[in-house]
C-alpha cells in the first residue's frame, strides 16, 4: 500500500520553489524576450553559440549557484537513489531524445508555453505527465488493499 512520508511533505518551500521559478521565467522574457527552456539554454552554450551566450551562461550558473546558496542557509534533504545506473542512464537518454523532439523541455513548455497559452506545449505537457504516470504505474503498481 502506498503511503506519505508526511514528515518530508514540504508545500511551503515547493511554493516558494514554483515561485522563485516562474519570477526567473518571466524577468527572462520581459527583459531578453527568450523563453528559459533549460535544454535550449544548455544545448546553446556546450554548442558554443555565439549569441545570447553570455546571459545562458549566467542563467545556468544562477542555477548552481543557487544550489549552492541554499546549503549554507539550510540543510540539504538526504538523497536515496533505489534505480541501478543503466536504469537511470537509459531514462537520462529517453529523457533527452524526448526534449528533442518535443522541441523542449518540462521547463520550456510546462513553465513558460503554458503560461503563454501555447497549444503545441500543452500537448507536449500532457504528453510528459501522461507518459510519466503510465512509466510510474508500469514500474510500481500499485498494491491491492
Amino acid at each position: 500500500m502506498m503511503s506519505i512520508a508526511w514528515a518530508a511533505f514540504t508545500p511551503f518551500t515547493a511554493l516558494a520553489g514554483g515561485i522563485l521559478i516562474g519570477v526567473a521565467a518571466a524577468l527572462l522574457i520581459i527583459f531578453n524576450g527568450r523563453i528559459a527552456g533549460i535544454s535550449g539554454i544548455l544545448a546553446n552554450v556546450i554548442k558554443g553559440q555565439r549569441e545570447g551566450f553570455g546571459w545562458r551562461s549566467a542563467f545556468l550558473l544562477g542555477m548552481v549557484v543557487s544550489s549552492l546558496v541554499y546549503t549554507l542557509l539550510l540543510p540539504l534533504p538526504d538523497i536515496q537513489i533505489v534505480s541501478e545506473w543503466p536504469a537511470l542512464i537509459i531514462a537520462g537518454l529517453l529523457v533527452g531524445i524526448g526534449t528533442r523532439y518535443a522541441s523542449g523541455c518540462t521547463s520550456g513548455h510546462g513553465v513558460c508555453g503554458l503560461s503563454r497559452l501555447s497549444f503545441r506545449s500543452l500537448m507536449a505537457t500532457l504528453t510528459f505527465m501522461v507518459t510519466g504516470v503510465i512509466t510510474v504505474l508500469l514500474l510500481n503498481p500499485l498494491q491491492g488493499s
